[in-house]
C-alpha cells in the first residue's frame, strides 16, 4: 500500500445509524440463509428499520465450486426458506446471462495483426510509411 492509502485508513468511520447483527442459518447441505437484524449504536434492535434476508449457496462447475448469493425480498426466516429455492434459481439466471455477455464483447473485439496488445495504448489504425509503387 501506498503512504496516501494507508493515510486515506484514518478516515474510514462506521456509521451508527446503519448497523446490522448477522444472524447465519444452514441446512449444512446446500442453503446458508443470512440475516440482518438493523440495531442502534447501543446494540439494541432498532425496530424502525426492517431485517434484511440473504440466501447463500455453492454451486458445482467445471472450475470447482462456484459460489451464488442473493438478496432474499422476506420478512422472516419461514419465508426466507420458501423463497430461497427462488431467489438463488434468479441469481443464477443473472449469473449466466452476465457470463454470456462478457463472452460476446470478448468475441466482438477488433485484433488487428501486429497492432498493440489490449491495455497497451496505441489506438488507431495509423497510416502505412512508404507510397506503393508499381513492381
Amino acid at each position: 500500500m501506498s503512504d496516501e492509502e494507508v493515510q486515506g485508513l484514518g478516515e474510514i468511520r462506521v456509521d451508527p445509524q446503519n448497523l446490522y447483527r448477522e444472524e447465519v442459518y444452514t441446512d449444512l447441505r446446500v442453503a446458508t440463509i443470512r440475516r440482518l437484524v438493523p440495531v442502534k449504536a447501543d446494540g439494541s434492535t432498532d425496530t424502525a428499520r426492517q431485517e434484511l434476508y440473504s440466501g447463500q449457496t455453492n454451486l458445482m462447475s467445471q472450475a470447482g465450486p462456484l459460489p451464488v448469493e442473493c438478496p432474499i425480498d422476506a420478512s422472516n426466516l419461514e419465508e426466507a426458506m420458501a423463497k430461497f429455492p427462488e431467489a438463488i434459481k434468479e441469481a443464477v439466471e443473472r449469473l449466466v446471462e452476465e457470463a454470456k455477455e462478457m463472452r460476446r464483447r470478448e468475441a466482438s473485439r477488433i485484433v488487428v495483426p501486429g497492432g498493440p496488445l489490449p491495455g497497451q495504448g496505441g489506438g488507431g489504425l495509423g497510416g502505412g510509411g512508404g507510397g506503393g509503387g508499381l513492381v
